[in-house]
């Protein structure tokens, strides 16, 4: 538990760190939005299992591969929202991979484009 835990905290460090995002709570559970959307859920908090939830258009099958993901619910998951459980071991990397698709989804152009000129391309 204890590294579903700091993967998730890394997480919710990333999602906070791109262009615009500001953490919300809806529902009393922690999120992050741009242009006041959320774009990725960021789970419970209280010791209960950890998941994210993201919108992915291009990664949703791959994202749905992983043990115990399923599309979102609340009428979401047709939208291309998935819920994904944190599991120990997990890639760091895609996971934060499937957090920026989920942005891209969700931020302006302008937003976009500074996501792009912060990584150099």
């Amino acid at each position: 538990m204890a590294d579903r835990n700091r993967l998730h905290a890394r997480l919710r460090e990333f999602s906070a760190q791109l262009p615009g995002a500001q953490e919300d709570f809806p529902w009393g559970r922690p999120a992050m939005k741009v242009n006041g959307k959320v774009f990725v859920f960021l789970g419970p908090t209280d010791g209960a299992e950890r998941v994210i939830g993201v919108k992915l258009d291009e990664s949703r099958e791959q994202a749905l591969a992983v043990d115990g993901a399923t599309p979102a619910r609340h009428n979401l998951g047709p939208h291309g929202w998935v819920t994904i459980p944190l599991h120990d071991g997990m890639s760091y990397e895609i996971l934060t991979d499937w957090v920026v698709e989920s942005y891209r989804n969700i931020a302006s152009k302008h937003l976009v484009r500074e996501l792009d000129k912060r990584a150099g391309g």
